[in-house]
């Protein structure tokens, strides 16, 4: 017993639903885009702070500049609170120091570069801004730091803003997610249920069709589609089955109880042999009806043929058919007239076999010649256009009851003993019906009482026709 087609190994993430995964994933692709944005964010946030830091320190030294360029030969105002600067005069001696100690050593020794700079001292780093002043041919240098421990408090202040900031988005990210999958979803757990619904009490009814026109609700169309073709391939079945067993039932009791004679009764040779006889001819009855049961149910599970007909192959067919119709009946007083008319268009095709057409035409022309008996006209006509392909096949066998033309193209369906022998199996229309259905054409009855019965095949060009070449 084969189950549903897997893959050679189980996937990775067969035990989580799919909701999970596409808010997991969702919540990956946050997070990995948030990383990535934070270390670009943290770059920035390094340099904003810096350059907060630089001007921070170029405002701490432009006091003592000023005082320089304006009033060069006062005294210099003492540094604000927790100020960190040192002004050099010409000679190295520090008239404003408010530096740590090392820091002032680094300083006289001149191991400060112009601009912003890092340095160490005393276990610390501090961020130094250094510019000279030209006063009368003579060069101050201004110092201004502070601690970079300032600098890393306000950076770390703002990593961990960024940090909840960016966690709160991929959350919101994930519930979003999950919720959106949740509404996506929601539909596909309603056709589940209704699915199984159906699957353990089989009724009438359908999956439900969501309003929007979106991918479920095609989906649900489509599996809709799919019940419909299978409860009417599951009814056909049952129905050939009944209907099987129930003409199979008479030819096998008859057989059985023919060979149950010839067994018991039979008095002579002669009267053996004609039971024998008589069974034979129950057997190939059975053999008829089995065969024709075959056909049928052949031609209904089936699939549209992959292989066109073209109109020429066709009209071959129906020749040959006729021929084959000729041959039945060398001597009696049946005439099977086929007038031949215009040349076919190879270029037009038909969504049928040629050999499914060839039974459709020997079953209608047997139908014809059961019916008309020992003498009448057969006439056979077959036509194609740009419109499709007509076959008609008139006879004068006396036409059909009307109450009975209803049920003529109905499996196991026979006239009454006007137009049909005993041994015919009740399928010949049937299976001509079924397969002018498969090539998505139409048969139709043209039944006059008491003179002939008409039957015309309309058969569509197919949607594949091409010019031939």
């Amino acid at each position: 017993m084969t189950g549903a087609p897997t893959s050679g190994r189980a996937p990775l993430l067969a035990g989580i639903g799919l909701r999970a995964r596409i808010a997991g994933g969702s919540l990956i692709i946050a997070i990995l885009l948030s990383v990535i944005a934070g270390i670009i964010i943290d770059a920035q946030i390094a340099r904003i702070v810096r350059d907060g830091t630089v001007q921070v320190l170029m405002s701490d030294a432009a006091p003592f500049v000023v005082a320089l360029q304006n009033e060069p030969g006062d005294s210099f105002d003492a540094a604000g609170p927790g100020q960190l600067v040192a002004v050099i005069d010409p000679a190295g001696v520090a008239q404003v120091d408010t530096l740590p100690e090392e820091l002032s050593e680094a300083v006289r020794r001149h191991d400060v570069t112009d601009g912003t700079s890092t340095m160490l001292a005393a276990g610390d780093e501090y961020v130094v801004y250094k510019t000279e002043v030209e006063i009368a041919g003579r060069t101050w240098t201004v110092i201004a730091a502070r601690a970079a421990s300032e600098e890393d408090t306000v950076a770390d202040q703002l990593r961990n803003l960024l940090f909840v900031l960016l966690a709160v988005i991929d959350l919101a990210v994930g519930g979003t997610a999950w919720l959106l999958s949740s509404a996506a979803l929601a539909p596909v757990g309603r056709l589940r249920e209704s699915a199984q619904t159906l699957s353990t009490a089989p009724g009438s009814d359908l999956l439900p069709v969501g309003g929007a026109n979106d991918e479920i609700a095609q989906l649900a169309r489509t599996l809709n589609e799919l019940i419909e073709r299978l409860r009417a391939s599951a009814d056909r079945e049952r129905q050939l089955v009944s209907d099987a067993s129930h003409e199979l039932r008479t030819p096998l009791a008859i057989l059985r109880t023919q060979l149950e004679l010839a067994r018991a009764e039979a008095s002579s040779i002669e009267q053996l042999v004609t039971d024998i006889e008589g069974a034979e001819r129950s057997a190939a009855r059975l053999a008829s009806l089995v065969s024709s049961l075959l056909v049928l149910s052949t031609i209904e599970s089936s699939a549209p043929p992959a292989a066109l007909a073209t109109a020429r192959s066709l009209e071959r067919e129906v020749s040959e058919a006729v021929e084959r119709a000729r041959f039945r009946t060398p001597g009696s007083g049946i005439v099977v007239d086929y007038p031949f008319g215009s040349a076919f268009d190879g270029s037009i095709l038909y969504a049928v076999r040629d050999e499914d057409f060839g039974r459709l035409v020997d079953n209608l022309l047997t139908n014809s010649i059961t019916a008309v008996g020992q003498s009448g006209t057969i006439t056979v006509r077959c036509s194609s256009a740009s419109k499709g392909l007509e076959l008609s096949v008139a006879d004068t066998g006396g036409g059909l009851d009307p109450a009975f033309e209803p049920l003529a193209l109905e499996r196991f369906t026979r006239a009454d003993d006007a137009r049909v022998r005993r041994e015919g199996a009740g399928l010949g229309l049937a299976i001509a019906a079924a397969i002018v259905a498969q090539a998505n054409g139409t048969i139709t009855l043209d039944n006059q009482p008491g003179d002939g019965l008409t039957v015309v095949v309309s058969l569509p060009p197919s949607a594949a026709s091409t010019p031939a070449q």
